[in-house]
């Protein structure tokens, strides 16, 4: 009868020719990839592919975070959920997939956002693996990887704190995976000018002459939604979505427009791109191969990007350079140039509009005083600050504490007022 880890000892139990010159293989590998503790943030088109590969890998210590229910959308690429899963939690759905298909796989799942959990719970896994359709997330569990990092008195990394990141996304038949070493290299802030910007409708568009169901529903996700609430439009709370979709239907039908659904609002809120099953295969593939790579030490890994282009079957790889001003892995603390005659109100919608910080409702503080808090009874203390100039609230030089939900750790950012 094979050995069922057959394969696997092909790989980890001899040297081959990627593996780095020293490396002899043991049993030992063995048993530290069956001990890893793997963390899989999303358990969707590219999560499910992820979760599969890293059980049939030799991975028995897995852990996945998803927000989200099944929609009978996600069937035709999320393999590990069927009809009778529809409306059940991804993440508790696909861990008893797995855990019933592997003998010996432990899959725990955690049905929440990544949010809710603080250093200590992602402290204690080897690598974290991110299968997320969202930058915002991404760009937060970067921040949390980094902030685990510690150093030495000689301001050296301290390895053993030390957990990598590998991201992988798929956008149609593109895809890529990076491979994040916190304090190595660039991060994932560092490779926020790869993404292309979201598709933007002219305002005056949407609001006067809209053509299509894009056009409604863009006017409703953003006009009609920001008058009537306060907190963010949230793509993945089934109330959110259908607020938008009902108040795009009733502006689609007051201008004989047709063909506005749930899901397609569902697409304009999350700026969903079409999913190709392939390119998920593909990059979760290449994603648990690193992860494989990185536990075993059986051949080089990825330094530090790999792009795929499924249409004309292409596939490069290059570093990209860590940045000196990165508001994540830089030690350096950014300047705010501003004009001290601007209102407070304008220095915050300038932090939400910056292309580099990309905040979405930013807190202020100053030097252990509060200048204005986006939330809670805070706001109300606050707000009154919103109209005061600038000059009146900071001094030239001094640095100013910015919390926002992008983020799990402030930013220290220095006010420099424009002479």
């Amino acid at each position: 009868m094979t050995d069922r880890w057959e394969d696997i000892d092909k790989l980890i139990l001899r040297a081959g020719p990627f593996a780095f010159e020293d490396y002899e293989g043991s049993e030992d590998f063995k048993n530290i990839l069956h001990k890893a503790k793997i963390l899989v943030i999303g358990a969707g088109g590219l999560g499910c592919e992820i979760l599969k590969d890293l059980a049939l890998s030799g991975f028995k210590d897995i852990h996945v975070i998803d927000l989200d229910t099944i929609d009978i959308s996600n069937l035709n690429r999320q393999f590990l959920f069927t009809k009778k899963d529809v409306d059940k939690p991804k993440a508790t759905t696909a861990a008893n997939f797995i855990m019933d298909r592997v003998e010996g796989c432990k899959v725990t799942p955690h049905y929440c956002p990544i949010q809710d959990f603080d250093e200590s719970f992602y402290s204690q896994f080897k690598i974290v693996i991110s299968g997320l359709d969202n930058i915002e997330a991404r760009r937060w569990l970067n921040a949390m990887l980094f902030s685990l990092l510690e150093f030495d008195t000689d301001g050296n990394p301290d390895m053993s704190t030390m957990i990598p990141l590998i991201d992988g996304g798929s956008e149609g038949f593109k895809g890529q995976v990076r491979v994040i070493f916190p304090g190595f290299g660039s991060c994932f802030e560092c490779q926020m000018d790869a993404f292309p910007p979201q598709q933007k409708f002219p305002i005056c568009t949407i609001r006067n002459t809209p053509r299509n169901a894009d056009h409604c529903i863009e006017y409703a996700s953003t006009v009609i939604w920001q008058e009537s609430h306060e907190e963010k439009l949230d793509g993945d709370v089934h109330e959110h979505v259908q607020f938008v979709y009902e108040k795009a239907l009733e502006r689609a039908k007051s201008f004989n427009i047709e063909g506005v659904t749930y899901q397609r609002s569902q697409k304009i809120i999350k700026n969903i791109i079409p999913a190709v099953a392939s390119t998920n295969a593909i990059i979760s593939a290449a994603c648990v191969n690193e992860c494989f790579k990185l536990v075993t030490q059986c051949s080089f890994y990825l330094d530090n990007y790999m792009m795929y282009v499924g249409n004309n079957l292409y596939t490069y790889t290059f570093k990209y350079e860590r940045k000196t001003d990165c508001l994540v892995c830089s030690s350096k603390t950014l300047k705010w140039k501003i004009d001290k005659t601007k209102k407070l109100e304008e220095l915050i919608e300038q932090l939400k509009t910056d292309e580099k910080l990309q905040l979405k409702g930013p807190s202020i503080r100053s030097e252990g005083k509060s200048i204005f808090f986006n939330k809670g009874p805070l706001r109300t203390k606050t707000e009154k600050n919103l109209t005061k100039q600038l000059h009146e609230l900071f001094q030239d030089g001094q640095t100013m504490t910015v919390m926002d939900r992008s983020m799990p750790n402030a930013l220290v950012l220095e006010i420099v007022f424009d002479k």
